[in-house]
């Protein structure tokens, strides 16, 4: 039925009369609008597990080539997509490798992990007017279809994606995507992916208001819906309130309820923030709650290859109180403060501080009601302003989470250290 609907969608796209200026029409050409971009990333994280769990950590060098054309000049115009990746890993061999939530490198069956990945891909895409059909190997960024790139090397997506912006202010896509590229394995379908179909979109009503609404298929796992209210309340030119609703729903396939062992199938989960900005500084307050009857809570990601995942991107989770922790179990609500600082206005520009503490509560777990969690979070992030290494940035990110006993079937306490040095490059 959903492919049915993403047929139909396409061809509205296509027909759509056009209300914006056409972005085909102002091409320059396949090679005057190209560029090709290199990130080098340094990255490094340390999970310091507590209640006997064995420590994990993982450290290593990628290089992240992209290359975008620019689309022939014509009606249709046609372009190529393309990047190519490698990673080297200099930490995280036998024993220290192999916990999901870093994943730099695969580990394979002697418990080793590897020793370095190289994987490209490539797309083809089409133009007309304002609406981009790219078939291929994709990076998609969908809040029920978002690749994870806050590791080592990112996910990667082969398929077909429309994404339409005839109307100002309006976007819409509608996709199907076959094979899903593992962050820390070589091969374009070492996810294991069978397919996700994907449709929705988003649309600024007014200046300050924008709304989101999108659904998947992931074959034989489950269907997912998702939707997104911003709004940004101005007081003057420095300070100004924005609030931010995000909300999915869940529904696991019967097959895939039998043969995980799973128990129920339905869950609804949603975020509230509120942000205070005030000059330099930014004070959050969120609340989260996850409701139904699914031991998995809000599922997402992982692999359905190895893992028995979902496969619908790491980064699928827009929520406020997502950090090491997702406050994503069965039953669970959280409530976070948050604090963020621009010390641009102090005199050190490029440089930025973000503080956030987390706690839910009421987690179901097969064994118990009423769990605990609770998070510290801190992070310094850098950006080069200037001279040869402009745009270099070193972030640095702790969390300090604790988890109550009656929650460790969900989730496990520990102390988490993350170092991620990114340096990108602009060829041309």
């Amino acid at each position: 039925m959903l492919n049915k609907r993403i047929s139909l969608i396409a061809l509205g796209m296509l027909s759509a009369t056009q209300a914006m200026a056409n972005d085909q029409a102002e091409s320059k050409g396949f090679v005057e609008d190209s560029s090709l971009k290199v990130l080098l990333r340094n990255a490094y994280i340390n999970r310091d597990y507590k209640d006997g769990n064995k420590d994990k950590a993982e450290w290593g060098q990628a290089a992240i080539g992209t290359f975008s054309s620019g689309f022939t000049q014509g009606t249709v115009g046609v372009g190529v997509d393309a990047f190519g990746l490698y990673a080297l890993r200099l930490d995280g061999g036998k024993g220290r490798s192999g916990a999901g939530g870093i994943d730099f490198f695969k580990q394979e069956n002697d418990a080793r992990a590897n020793h370095d990945i190289a994987k490209g891909g490539a797309a083809v895409k089409f133009r007309f007017s304002n609406t981009v059909l790219t078939y291929g190997d994709q990076m998609p960024a969908l809040p029920v279809l978002s690749y994870d790139n806050v590791r080592l090397l990112p996910e990667s997506y082969t398929g077909t994606l429309i994404t339409s912006k005839e109307i100002k202010g309006l976007e819409l896509n509608a996709g199907r995507f076959t094979a899903e590229s593992r962050k820390s394995d070589e091969g374009r379908d070492s996810g294991g992916l069978k397919s996700i179909n994907v449709l929705g979109g988003s649309y600024q009503f007014t200046e300050n208001f924008k709304g989101a609404l999108y659904a998947s298929d992931v074959e034989d796992v489950l269907k997912k819906q998702y939707v997104n209210a911003n709004y940004v309340l101005p007081f003057n030119k420095d300070q100004s309130l924005t609030l931010d609703f995000n909300g999915y729903r869940t529904k696991l396939d019967n097959s895939y309820v039998r043969e995980n062992g799973v128990t129920g199938d339905d869950n609804k989960i949603w975020s509230l923030a509120a942000t205070f900005a005030t000059g330099p500084h930014s004070f959050t307050v969120a609340h989260q709650r996850s409701t139904g009857d699914s031991n998995l809570g809000y599922a997402y990601g992982g692999y359905q290859k190895d893992q028995g995942r979902v496969g619908d991107g790491g980064n699928s989770i827009y929520l406020a109180n997502s950090y090491w922790s997702d406050f994503n179990a069965e039953d669970e609500r959280s409530w976070q403060l948050g604090y963020g600082l621009d010390f641009g206005a102090f005199g050190v520009p490029g440089l930025s501080y973000n503080f956030a503490y987390v706690r839910g509560d009421n987690i179901t777990t097969s064994t118990s009601e009423g769990g605990t969690e609770r998070e510290i979070f801190n992070q310094f992030k850098y950006v080069v302003q200037s001279g040869p290494a402009k745009d270099l940035s070193v972030k640095l990110r702790s969390s300090i989470l604790r988890v109550s006993q009656k929650s460790s079937e969900y989730n496990v306490s520990g102390n988490e250290l993350r170092v991620f040095v990114d340096y990108p490059i602009n060829i041309f």
